[in-house]
């Protein structure tokens, strides 16, 4: 143990003295910190948590490879190594000594990077500091030790820069180290899975972004320690003290062997693709973790509340704060700004009745009638229409399949707030109100018993469009918008055509004016009343039906603060998800739809939709329909 000491001691003094190794260990980090965080934007928030996995997985890879291989061959090239064989001395205290003082000399600039980020940049000290400190120790001693078998198989200082550079590049650009694993092509995030770096990027984020523990992220972790004990162990066995000992040509092939655990997982990963899923949800979660501040709109808060001129701060997918005066400079807060001025900013919109798996419109091929794909295109559609949350109804397994993915967060799309067959129950429910099966069957889905009247004018005004053959209704722009592409104009045909598949629509006894007489009477008492509006049905498109809920609402007799109430607070009340969404409020999901205009005065204004944020991201609404 004393060989092992007095080395760790004379490596660190010997490393402390040479300002290439002070350099890179520290001055090199910060240059890379800070001009990723000016190129990147980088604001307390997720993008942050990016640059910060960045710098780190930079600093162990050249610390490691850099750090341990090159300086090894050049103490064996100088002939600093051949006078410790003249002591009693055997090779494993040297290697060891290596790692460990390389290890001792990279953690203060962890803690340099993580100081600078609270400090400047406003970022929470880790939940989990313990558990980052021990990942980047296993990371930093696993990457020295392959740094040591590189100095063991290379002849000189040029093979040793050229078998570094050969590990050192794809790790830097292709493990998502730089380049986040979720924007790579295909083929890239396959490649991206034999990378050992890979799994050290992705647990930094998880620990920084989620609190994940040691134990959360085991099967990296066993990789990494298991690469650095094979690194260790070969590293021993090919050690040289003098540059006359040369090396077999095919002894470079141990560098290879030593990766054989990251081979093994990299194929298991290739095949689950679960760590591609895992990092997209993290690019997900730093998307939504990233502060925003929405200025100036007119406020409906959702339960009634009207704010004439408030700001909203969003941070980590929530709202944090809300500002009836003048709001904080947007950039003391660190947030993207969205001017609001003009406008009117409401909660999500729920929508307590869609059929995913149904496309809503007739659509231009056979083959293009596929419950995953309907159902990937209808949640897409109604996050672009400011739905943030739906209630399905009918789902079948593929359809279940797509809402747990948008439920998790690997695409985007509007929630999925439960399930249930009722489907069949609201095509026969009668026209006043709903039928006592339907009304039945939404009782299990309500919590308390609290079954709102839904009286569905979407539903009934697209079949009574369908049995009278009129397109207007596809006219809206919004329709033109979130339809499929030719469904449209199949759907023209269809009406003009009337196929015998349509021939259900055109039968149904749906009766409008008595559905609204029952929503003015709902309204008169004071009776529970929510939006759902049967979105799927032939001509009741995703999201597009639900502002033609609305504007139909407004025409039967209520008013529009009375409408978006029943399409926001009672919406979620009635779902049981009330104490989350459905408000403007602190401590809510930030799901918010902005509107240009006054919709409490013009209801027509929930379609000239400004922006949509979907629990704190800000969603490019025209990328949903290119997801992937």
């Amino acid at each position: 143990m004393k060989a092992y000491l007095a080395l760790i001691n004379v490596t660190l003094k010997l490393a402390m003295r040479e300002r290439n190794v002070l350099f890179f260990n520290y001055l090199f980090p910060l240059i890379f910190f800070f001009a990723f965080g000016t190129f990147m934007g980088a604001k307390a928030g997720g993008t942050l948590t990016r640059v910060i996995s960045m710098v780190l997985v930079i600093g162990v890879l050249g610390s490691g490879l850099f750090g341990a291989g090159m300086r090894t061959v050049a103490e064996r090239e100088a002939n600093i190594l051949r006078r410790y064989k003249v002591t009693p001395i055997s090779p494993l205290p040297i290697l060891v000594a290596n790692i460990v003082g390389g290890w001792a000399l990279y953690l203060p600039a962890v803690f340099l990077i993580i100081g600078l980020s609270h400090f400047i940049y406003g970022m929470p000290w880790p939940e989990r500091f313990g558990s980052l400190l021990v990942l980047l120790s296993v990371g930093i001693c696993t990457f020295r030790a392959l740094g040591l078998i590189i100095a063991s198989v290379a002849n000189s200082m040029s093979e040793s820069n050229i078998l570094i550079q050969l590990l050192y590049m794809p790790m830097l650009f292709a493990s998502g180290a730089t380049i986040p694993i979720s924007l790579m092509p295909g083929y890239m995030q396959v490649v991206a899975q034999f990378m050992p770096a890979a799994y050290l990027s992705t647990g930094i984020q998880r620990i920084l972004l989620r609190g994940d523990s040691l134990l959360d992220t085991a099967g990296p972790l066993g990789a990494l320690l298991l690469c650095m004990a094979l690194a260790t162990f070969i590293s021993v066995k090919l050690f040289r003290w003098e540059k006359e000992q040369k090396i077999a040509g095919n002894a470079k092939l141990w560098v290879a062997a030593v990766l054989l655990p990251f081979f093994a997982l990299g194929t298991y990963q290739a095949y689950s693709m679960e760590h591609v899923t895992e990092s997209k949800l993290l690019d997900r979660q730093i998307r939504r973790a990233n502060p925003r501040l929405i200025r100036g709109g007119r406020v409906f808060v959702g339960d009634g509340t009207v704010l004439e001129s408030a700001s909203i701060l969003t941070r980590n997918g929530h709202i944090e704060e809300i500002y009836t005066g003048a709001p904080p400079d947007p950039d003391s807060l660190g947030a993207e700004l969205i001017e609001a001025a003009g406008k009117t900013v409401l909660p999500g919109l729920v929508d307590l009745h869609v059929h995913l798996g149904a496309p809503g419109a007739v659509l231009g091929n056979p083959s293009d009638y596929e419950a995953e794909r309907n159902t990937e295109r209808a949640l897409a559609a109604q996050l672009y229409a400011g739905v943030t949350a739906v209630r399905a109804v009918g789902l079948d397994a593929p359809s279940l399949a797509v809402s747990a993915r948008v439920n998790r967060g690997e695409r985007l799309g509007a929630e999925v707030l439960a399930t249930g067959d009722v489907g069949g129950a609201a095509q026969t429910q009668g026209a006043a109100s709903m039928s006592e099966a339907f009304q039945r069957a939404l009782a299990k889905l309500v919590p308390e018993g609290r079954s709102p009247l839904m009286p569905a004018l979407a539903l009934r005004e697209s079949l009574e469009a369908a049995r009278g053959g009129r397109p207007e209704i596809l006219d809206d722009t919004l329709a033109e918008q979130v339809a499929a592409a030719g469904s449209i104009a199949a759907t023209r045909a269809a009406l003009t055509a009337r196929p015998a598949y349509l021939s259900p629509y055109f039968q149904l006894p749906m009766s409008v004016p008595e559905a609204r007489e029952a929503l003015v009477q709902a309204l008169r008492k004071k009776e529970p009343v929510a939006a759902g509006t049967g979105a799927g049905a032939f001509l009741a498109l995703h999201g597009a039906a639900m502002h033609e809920e609305l504007r139909l609402w407004v025409k039967a007799g209520a008013s529009p603060e009375q409408a978006l109430r029943a399409a926001t607070y009672d919406a979620a009340r009635a779902a049981g998800a009330d104490k989350r969404i459905g408000l403007i409020a602190k401590g809510y999901e930030a799901n918010l739809l902005i509107v240009d205009g006054n919709a409490l005065q013009d209801i027509a204004a929930t379609e000239r939709i400004s922006d949509v944020l979907f629990k704190g991201e800000h969603i490019a609404r025209q990328e949903l329909f290119e997801q992937k």
